[in-house]
């Protein structure tokens, strides 16, 4: 019988951490998790996975909250019937420096589905522990890419979670990378596909916030609805794939079933075609290169299907081509593309700055950026990225 992947799970609390222990839940004989880590928001939820996953260590990122998780413990036993001293607290690290020690855990596998730049020291440590890395942070690649590439001790070290880049993944196993014409990324469109720039000028956060396909957090479906997302998978995916940004274009499809495309020199396309449920990209990440049966349910083919894809118009939504311009340029570019986003989506969604303001005020950012120089530490991506959100809140302000 096969010894049970182990996985340290960052993140365990959020969207792609819950459905991780869904899919590890179901497959007892192949997935062991021995160690989560979250932020501290939800210590509740975060004592009870750690209960019922039997895991030998838990981490808060806030490191106030270690208390009440010890607490969440005893309170979470209590109420399982667990008699005192029935069960068994995890060893419990706290602080900024907890989800980085969690990636150097003893595993097989680290599934890093933290937010924000703060996953970017765990995808290092992960990588320099010589752990496969399932990546689900985007920020690990967008702001530090270099860093992480120079961290890497093996090729096939990463395996992708999002949909997109798992789907070009699995079709890259069709060919040489010298065989690849061009990856096609697919997008839902958001919230605001086939509008137009006179459409957007007075939409509402509220509008944003409807997107037609996923069910994602408010910044994620903002990033959505400008197209901002698309840009950061655009950068994730070069420096996934090593293939060159004049390679790599998107489409609109608003099925969200084809997740994405490779096109081969030959003239052949090859796309990965699923209903849109990040289960089957987490559990192909925790498996790699192995197939999880099951995972999420397959396209129903005793059915009639209308695919569409459509080009994105770049005059409407210049996101992507502002982050291929970012990531052309490098020195921590892609970095301030995406801090100064998210400074421009915490005003629109404060109601500070108008929906096209968002992606505006980045361009005016990058184009007045300093050269930072390619980064050597995470410090010098943390200084760019500040440097980013301080300008980016200067021009908001200053225009008001």
């Amino acid at each position: 019988m096969t010894t049970p992947r182990e996985i340290v799970l960052l993140g365990s609390t959020g969207s792609i951490g819950t459905q991780a222990i869904d899919i590890v839940r179901r497959n007892p004989d192949r997935f062991k998790v021995v160690a989560i880590g979250a932020g501290g928001g939800n210590v509740e939820l975060l004592a009870a996975q750690a209960l019922e996953l039997g895991v030998e260590a838990v981490g808060v990122a806030k490191a106030s909250a270690a208390q009440d998780l010890q607490l969440a413990f005893y309170a979470v036993a209590s109420q399982r019937g667990y008699a005192t001293g029935d069960f068994r607290i995890p060893k419990i690290l706290a602080g900024p420096q907890a989800m980085t020690e969690l990636a150097e855990w003893p595993c097989d596998v680290v599934l890093n589905g933290v937010v924000g730049s703060l996953g970017l020291a765990p995808t290092l440590a992960a990588l320099r522990a010589g752990r496969d890395l399932a990546l689900a942070n985007k920020e690990s690649l967008v702001a530090g890419g270099p860093l992480v590439r120079a961290a890497i001790t093996r090729p096939g070290q990463i395996s992708p979670v999002d949909s997109e880049h798992s789907a070009l993944a699995q079709c890259l196993r069709a060919g040489a990378h010298a065989e690849v014409r061009r990856l096609v990324l697919t997008a839902s469109g958001g919230a605001f596909r086939g509008k137009t720039r006179q459409e957007l000028e007075l939409v509402s956060v509220i509008d944003a916030l409807k997107h037609p396909t996923w069910d994602m957090g408010p910044v994620v479906t903002i990033n959505s609805a400008t197209m901002v997302n698309k840009g950061l998978e655009v950068i994730e995916a070069h420096e996934l794939f090593g293939i060159a940004y004049d390679q790599i274009e998107v489409m609109v499809h608003p099925q969200s079933v084809l997740h994405s495309l490779v096109e081969f020199v030959d003239g052949s396309s090859i796309a990965q075609a699923s209903p849109p449920d990040m289960r089957l990209p987490i559990a192909l990440a925790l498996g790699w290169p192995d197939r999880v049966p099951d995972a999420a349910p397959g396209v129903d083919w005793t059915l009639a299907h209308t695919w569409e894809l459509r080009p994105l118009d770049p005059a409407v939504f210049p996101a992507v081509e502002l982050a291929k311009a970012a990531g052309r340029a490098g020195a921590c570019r892609p970095a301030i593309y995406n801090a100064a986003n998210e400074e421009c989506v915490a005003s629109f969604t404060s109601g500070d700055l108008p929906f096209l303001g968002i992606v505006d005020t980045v361009a005016r950012v990058l184009e007045d950026a300093p050269d930072f120089g390619e980064p050597g530490t995470v410090d010098d991506v943390l200084a760019a990225e500040s440097w980013a959100r301080a300008y980016a809140h200067d021009l908001m302000h200053k225009d008001a």
